[in-house]
């Protein structure tokens, strides 16, 4: 394949700039620019020249040869100062001789695709792993990205390859007398395989949701302190508070890290009875929105009950505690009172919830393990059947290692390359 290079960092002014090159002609590219290859993985202070000597920049060097690098590729990377001039010349430097090519988007990561160096799965991760906000998303990541689902997957596909070994026999000796009941350890490795699947789609909800962010409603009557709330918590004026009931009218989010936890705050219109046809958008918006949301916190300020909307482990509070300081479970929004001790019982509530979350963590994951699940179920079915449906059996059991290798990438996954990769960095 061809060379291909690109900035690793961040654009613009900085302390130190990388630049990384991949592929057959790095040792070409190292020597018009540095006059040879340092030694693998040995940091090297160069002086950088473009092709007609003039020097360039001074920077450190280093070398990894095939098969010890992330693409697989031989790479050399230039740490250089992080001045756009430096990066500018450099890169043009590269682009000028025979056989590189400036990178696409994430096209080091498919290399390292390509060549074996990552499964599919941890190709997701470090996407994700780029993406991190909060420490319960660098960790999620970090797990998978390791390759614990891939080695998980292999360990799935290595007890199916052994229960189709078992039925083949006794499909290819149909005629003949198996002088051991294959049967019983066949059953007994689909049913593990199929319990864990169903454990980690279990958990794919809470994982999904370390991902993309839990959602944490605040509701209440009209001025019950809900935008003021907001505001105290976002850290900033996220939403109009005035002492008119009725003021927000739409949900309001504001998405912070709350104890390492990515979580969105929705502030809802007030409920209440009311004959504002804008108004009464705005409350059916906070309804919606708060039935879907993971958390409910309810302001209470004795007018209402909203029995209607409370689940299981949602927060009730006294709202405007400001007012009667005795209160020792209130809130006050306006005066910051009890707002440390509502943070620490939503990241409780949601902290528990992240603990159930399994290594499935896209939709992807999920729809092949629930497709691999199924064609378990099938296959077990079909073993109740006896010798006559081995065959049957035996097919479903290759369903669920294609499900398995679409799942860690062995098979299928051009549909979806192309969409993981347009979020990579060109340096990634």
């Amino acid at each position: 394949m061809e060379t291909i290079f690109a900035l690793s960092t961040s654009p613009g002014k900085a302390g130190v700039a990388v630049i990384r090159v991949s592929g057959a002609e790095v040792s070409a590219a190292a020597t018009a620019l540095c006059g040879g290859l340092p030694a693998p993985r040995r940091a090297s202070l160069r002086v950088l020249r473009d092709r007609n000597g003039a020097r360039l920049d001074e920077a450190v060097v280093l070398y990894f040869p095939e098969g010890a690098s992330f693409t697989g590729e031989p790479v050399i990377e230039f740490q250089t100062h992080g001045s756009p001039a430096v990066i500018t010349a450099l890169l043009r430097q590269l682009g000028n001789l025979p056989g590189l090519r400036a990178a696409d988007p994430g096209e080091f990561t498919r290399r390292a695709l390509a060549n074996g160096r990552l499964d599919l799965t941890q190709v997701e991760a470090l996407a994700d792993l780029l993406d991190s906000e909060t420490e319960a998303q660098r960790r999620q990541a970090m797990r998978v990205f390791s390759g614990s689902l891939g080695r998980k997957c292999g360990e799935w596909r290595a007890a199916l390859v052994r229960a189709l070994a078992l039925l083949e026999v006794t499909i290819d000796f149909a005629d003949e007398e198996v002088p051991v009941d294959v049967f019983p350890e066949v059953r007994a490795a689909l049913t593990s395989v199929k319990s864990g699947l169903e454990a980690e789609i279990s958990g794919f909800a809470v994982a999904e949701r370390i991902r993309s962010g839990f959602e944490v409603a605040i509701l209440g009557a009209p001025n019950a302190g809900k935008s003021t709330l907001l505001n105290t918590l976002a850290g900033r004026e996220a939403a109009i508070t005035s002492e008119h009931a009725g003021t927000t009218r739409d949900v309001i989010e504001v998405r912070m890290d709350l104890a390492g936890l990515p979580v969105t705050l929705l502030d809802t219109a007030g409920l209440r009875e009311t004959d504002d046809a804008v108004e009464s958008i705005g409350i059916t918006r906070a309804r919606d929105r708060a039935a879907a949301a993971d958390l409910r916190v309810f302001l209470d300020d004795g007018s209402q009950e909203f029995s209607d909307l409370r689940q299981h482990d949602d927060i009730t509070v006294r709202a405007k505690a400001d007012l009667s300081p005795v209160d020792a479970e209130g809130v006050s929004g306006l005066t910051g009172l009890g707002t440390d001790r509502l943070v620490a019982r939503i990241a409780e509530t949601l902290g528990s919830r992240a603990q159930g979350g399994g290594m499935a963590i896209r939709a992807r994951h999920e729809a092949a393990m629930r497709s691999g699940s199924a064609s378990l179920d099938a296959a077990l079915q079909a073993l109740d059947g006896g010798e006559a449906a081995t065959d049957i059996a035996a097919e479903e059991v290759h369903a669920v290692v294609r499900a398995l290798d679409s799942l860690v990438g062995r098979i299928g996954v051009e549909t979806v390359l192309g969409e993981i990769f347009a979020s990579f960095c060109l340096g990634k």
